[in-house]
């Protein structure tokens, strides 16, 4: 199988990075690509996946990972390991020895390891400018569950039609287990037992990337957690805060300790992304020095600077964030910067997974879970037809369809897309532009 024909395979069977923006594993595999590198780490507080799936599924993971290498010609295909894994780096190891083009390289795994310009430096040494991205270096990061897609696209011609997820938090029992795509939240968390506080709020995706959802909302191809987590509890309540509110309490408080950018890892990595110098100009509507708010397009939105750094509590991501919605929304684009030399003190200020944990007062609810393939049982799914970046999807279905777990209900309409799955057998009960609703044979559509 050559590259094209592989690519061509994983697009026919709906292989995107399973995290993230959800790109097209495709559009990832292009000549240019020099260095893949696998990221093995656990990329935010409390989540296993990429781990738990490691462990159960080592041979076949490296095994495709190698056969990318080869196929891309890479010169460089780095599995990158967390220090703090230690149940599966021998295994990893030992597995890897048996492919000669795998470099097993080890990183502290501090947050943000999910932070693709980040993991680069940590394992190659290579800086990835400001206005630049690891595509540009000829670099190409993947998840272990986005390999392990691969491995099942190339290998079975299996489709990706269900998601591995996490139930974490206020639930009676934490678990990892496999949802159809589009099921529904509440319908994944019931699969956990008692909600064990009096008013549960989802929390959907890691305590730092993700948001606040809904009973109803439904699994895609990029969520695998879902965390149940008390109203009263600080995320949450972060989460909720209005941009006006927090600009007020900015203006109010914030001393310029300057502890959000001395700990930006954007920062220190020479990016020109200045939170605190940020924060001054907005609350004071200091306008005299625009490059303050357009250097907000530098900024990851990871999260670091008001879910950790700051001792007022402020929050300046989000702040920042909709600055840098704004200046998109009107056709800003990113000037011309050149990158700084990495800060000399950035070794000494890496947040550790533990203490972001303790800090985020999720402590208690970092349990080991155990991950169990058997895929749940459903009677509805809605999938969603934007699942990922890129074109807009051509659905190939009507309504009273019987389809199919694994029937293509939407294909791409160029390279740059993907194809939609049916998760389960069931029949088409409705379809827009945005979703397709499909019921069991036992669901309401059978029976009208």
């Amino acid at each position: 199988m050559d590259m094209k024909q592989l690519r061509s395979v994983l697009q026919q069977n709906g292989v995107v990075c399973a995290g993230g923006a959800s790109f097209p594993i495709a559009t990832k595999l292009g000549d240019h690509v020099k260095t893949i590198i696998l990221n093995c780490a656990q990329y935010e507080p409390l989540l296993k996946v990429q781990t738990q799936l490691l462990e159960k599924h080592t041979q076949e993971i490296l095994r495709t990972f190698s056969m990318l290498g080869e196929r891309l010609k890479a010169e460089d295909v780095i599995v990158a390991l967390s220090q703090k894994d230690t149940v599966i780096i021998e295994t990893v190891k030992e597995i890897a020895e048996d492919y000669p083009n795998i470099r097993v390289t080890m990183f502290d795994g501090s947050y943000p390891a999910g932070d693709e310009v980040v993991l680069t430096y940590e394992v190659t040494g290579r800086l990835v400018g400001p206005n630049e991205s690891v595509a540009d270096l000829g670099i190409s990061v993947f998840n272990v569950e986005t390999i392990y897609n691969v491995y099942k696209a190339i290998s079975f011609n299996k489709p990706v039609s269900d998601k591995i997820v996490s139930v974490l938090g206020e639930v009676e029992h934490p678990l990892t287990i496999k949802v159809p795509l589009g099921t529904s939240v509440q319908d994944v968390v019931k699969h956990a037992g008692r909600i064990t506080c009096e008013k549960p709020v989802y929390f959907i995706g890691g305590p730092m990337w993700g948001h606040i959802g809904k009973g109803v909302s439904t699994i895609t191809k990029s969520i695998d957690a879902i965390l149940v987590l008390p109203e009263e509890h600080s995320i949450i309540q972060k989460k909720k805060g209005s941009t006006s509110n927090e600009l007020k309490r900015a203006a109010a408080s914030c001393c310029q300790c300057m502890r959000c950018t001395d700990l930006c890892p954007r920062n220190l990595l020479g990016h020109p992304i200045e939170p605190h110098a940020f924060i001054r100009a907005a609350s004071y509507k200091d306008f005299h020095d625009t490059g303050v708010f357009i250097n907000t397009m530098f900024c990851s939105t990871c999260g670091l600077c008001e879910m950790y750094s700051c001792i007022q509590g402020l929050s300046p991501r989000k702040l920042i964030a909709e600055y840098k919605a704004g200046l998109q929304a009107n056709g800003i684009k990113k000037p011309e910067m050149t990158i700084k030399d990495v800060d000399e003190e950035r070794k000494y200020r890496k947040i550790s997974m533990e203490r972001l944990t303790a800090r985020l007062d999720l402590s208690k609810y970092d349990k080991n879970t155990l991950l169990n393939e058997d895929k749940i049982q459903v009677e509805k799914v809605k999938i969603m037809l934007k699942q990922h970046i890129g074109t807009s999807l051509r659905t190939i279905v009507k309504n009273g369809d019987k389809v199919i777990t694994g029937q293509v209900i939407a294909e791409a309409t160029d390279e740059t897309g993907t194809c939609i799955h049916a998760s389960i057998d069931g029949t088409v009960c409705e379809i827009n532009d945005k979703f397709i609703i499909l019921e069991t044979l036992g669901g309401r559509a059978e029976n009208e």
